[in-house]
């Protein structure tokens, strides 16, 4: 009995540490694992999404108009530029940033 006394005791100690860390991160602001992965999911996609459809339109524009000028290239970049400024604006957002922490 003793032993399983200790073993309750062992798992209500523990229970509570992680709600107290867990409502110490809410009080600060912090967040958890999951939110970082969310985030690090959605800045990659808000990054992927235009520079994919910048190749596609111009992969269609090549096909489609010949020209001395590579568009996929040209639209590459545009995507990559689009989606770099769609990735900053998602950080700044989601991260809580004012125009004051970012100095």
């Amino acid at each position: 009995m003793a032993r399983e006394d200790e073993r309750r005791d062992d798992l209500l100690g523990e229970v509570a540490r992680k709600s107290e860390r867990r409502a110490r991160a809410r009080r600060e602001g912090r967040h958890g694992l999951g939110y970082g992965l969310g985030l690090f999911g959605l800045i990659g996609w808000s990054v992927a999404v235009p520079t994919v459809l910048g190749i596609a339109l111009g992969v269609w524009i090549d096909r489609r108009f010949p020209s001395p000028y590579s568009w996929t290239l040209m639209l590459l970049f545009v995507g990559v530029v689009l989606g770099c400024l769609n990735a900053w604006f998602w950080l700044k957002r989601e991260g809580g940033l004012d125009d004051d922490d970012a100095r």
